[in-house]
């Protein structure tokens, strides 16, 4: 059992009902995937390693550049994306074929209720149902680092 992922399912769990807001990362008041994150983040990791650049909506989609992804390899450890699914994981989705991946969930329950919790505009933070569409779109899953690392 990952006890810091269980640890960030129940943290995520707190957030759901939380407006969507672009760039923001405080629970109750607003978050976007990122800042849903990062806010998790602050609640089992502690204090966030870096601050993100202020971005806009498409992200880096006009550069073709995996910011997110890379940023996600810098803070948080890799898991394979097809085996050992926990609660707690972090995801990374590529919403369109061709474009850079730019939206974030986390792992709410697996198995066949498999479930995922993000911020997605017109809706909050919400939790929805795993499904074969979004599956499609996990091109990575990492987990939060354990305290000490």
């Amino acid at each position: 059992m990952n006890v810091q992922g269980e640890r960030a399912a129940r943290a995520a769990r707190e957030w759901i009902g939380t407006p969507y807001r672009h760039q923001a990362s405080r629970r109750g008041a607003g978050a976007d995937c990122l800042g849903l994150i990062r806010g998790i983040w602050r609640e089992v990791v502690g204090t966030e390693p870096e601050q993100p650049p202020a971005y806009s909506m498409d992200w880096s989609e006009p550069a073709r550049e995996e910011v997110l992804w890379q940023a996600a390899l810098r803070h948080l450890r890799a898991k394979p994306t097809g085996q050992d699914e926990a609660s707690g994981d972090v995801l990374l989705f590529r919403m369109r074929a061709g474009s850079v991946a730019k939206h974030l969930g986390l792992t709410g329950r697996i198995g066949a209720q498999a479930s995922f919790i993000h911020a997605y505009s017109g809706h909050g933070v919400v939790e929805s149902p795993l499904s074969t569409p979004w599956r499609r779109r996990i091109v990575a899953r990492f987990t939060f680092p354990e305290e000490g690392e």
